[in-house]
C-alpha cells in the first residue's frame, strides 16, 4: 500500500490529479474510523495520534502507553489483537500489594506493570528496571506521559553476578530480547547490558520491598539467585514468570526455581479464577506461565485468596 505521504507528494508533483488523490487518500482514511469500531470490547478505550507517537488509553486504568511502530508486541498493541493483556494477574496483585508497599519491576520493557499498579493501588513507590537502551526509552516516555513521581526507572538488569552480559534484542518482539536468542533469528541485535546483583542493589540503597516482578525471558531463576539474602531476610511477595521453553533456553527446568523458594519457605501458586491454586510441580500438562511466590508464615495474609480443593 503506497503511504499517506508518499500518495500526497504525488498529488503536489502533479503525478496524480485531484479527484483521483481524493478517492485514494480517503481508503486510507477510512482506517481511522474502522480503529473507532475495533476498540470495541477490548481494554483500549482511546487511541490517539499526536506527533510522530501513536498513544492508546487503557480502559481499565487509563494508563497511556506509547506505541513503538516497530514493535508487533507492544502491550497496547496486543490488546488490541486480542482483548486484554494479562488481567488477571493485575487483578490479583491488586489484592495482594498493600497500599505503600515497595515494588521492584525487573525487566520493565516499556513499562505496562510500571504504569498500570500506581493507578491500581494507592502510595506504591517502584522501581523499574529495563536494560535494552531503546526499550529503557520507551519506558521512561511511558513513566513521563503518565506524570508518574513515585517510580525511578534504572537502565540495567539483575543475574546472578554483576557483568556486562550480551542481550539478544529483537525490534519486532521487544518482550522477547533475552540473554539467549529465544527467538532463534537472525533479526536479533546483540547488545551488551550491564546487569548487577539483586542484593547488592538492594543493600546499597537501603530499601526495604514488600512485592517483586520478575519477567526476564528465562533467565529469572539467576536473578532470584543473586537475590537470596533478599528474599530470606525481607519476604517480599514475588510475581515471576516460568516458560518452560525460555528456561530450556538457560538449561534448567521451572522446577529448579519453585525447589529455590521451597527452600527458603515460599509456596508457588497459579491463578484460577478469582483465587490461587497451589503447584507443587510444573508437569508437561501445565499450561500456567504466571506465578506468584508467597512466604509461608504470611498465610493468614493471604489465605482468603487461596481456592480450597
Amino acid at each position: 500500500m503506497i503511504s499517506l505521504k508518499q500518495l500526497k507528494s504525488d498529488f503536489y508533483e502533479g503525478k496524480i490529479n485531484k479527484a483521483d488523490y481524493i478517492d485514494k487518500i480517503h481508503e486510507i482514511h477510512k482506517y481511522l474510523f474502522e480503529y473507532a469500531d475495533f476498540i470495541k470490547n477490548t481494554d483500549i478505550s482511546k487511541i490517539e495520534i499526536v506527533e510522530e507517537a501513536v498513544v492508546m488509553s487503557l480502559a481499565i486504568t487509563d494508563a497511556k502507553i506509547i506505541c513503538n511502530k516497530n514493535d508487533k508486541r507492544n502491550p497496547a498493541v496486543e490488546i488490541l489483537n486480542f482483548n486484554c493483556v494479562e488481567k488477571p494477574e493485575l487483578n490479583m496483585m491488586r489484592k495482594l500489594i498493600k497500599e505503600n508497599s515497595v515494588i521492584l519491576d525487573i525487566g520493565a520493557n516499556i513499562g505496562w506493570y510500571a504504569v498500570n499498579l500506581p493507578k491500581l493501588i494507592p502510595n506504591v513507590r517502584i522501581y523499574s528496571f529495563e536494560p535494552v537502551p531503546e526499550t529503557f526509552d520507551y519506558l521512561r516516555q511511558n513513566i513521563e506521559i503518565n506524570n508518574l513521581e513515585n517510580i525511578k526507572i534504572f537502565n540495567f538488569g539483575f543475574y546472578d553476578k554483576e557483568k556486562i552480559i550480551p542481550i539478544n534484542f529483537y525490534p519486532e518482539y521487544t518482550v522477547s530480547s533475552s540473554i539467549a536468542n529465544l527467538s532463534e533469528t537472525n533479526k536479533v541485535v546483540n547488545i551488551p547490558c550491564k546487569f548487577r546483583t539483586l542484593d547488592n542493589f538492594i543493600n546499597e540503597n537501603n530499601l526495604k520491598i514488600d512485592f517483586i516482578k520478575c519477567d526476564t525471558e528465562g533467565s529469572e531463576i539467576f536473578v532470584f539467585q543473586g537475590g537470596l539474602e533478599t528474599l530470606k531476610n525481607q519476604r517480599p511477595v514475588i510475581f515471576a514468570e516460568m516458560l518452560r521453553k525460555w528456561t530450556a533456553k538457560f538449561n534448567y527446568h521451572p522446577n529448579e526455581m519453585i525447589k529455590l523458594f521451597k527452600d527458603i519457605g515460599y509456596k508457588c501458586f497459579c491463578i484460577n479464577g478469582d483465587y490461587l491454586s497451589e503447584i507443587t510441580l510444573m508437569t508437561d500438562e501445565t499450561t500456567e506461565t504466571n506465578f506468584f511466590f508467597l512466604p509461608e508464615e504470611r498465610k493468614s495474609f493471604y489465605k482468603n485468596l487461596l481456592l480450597i480443593n
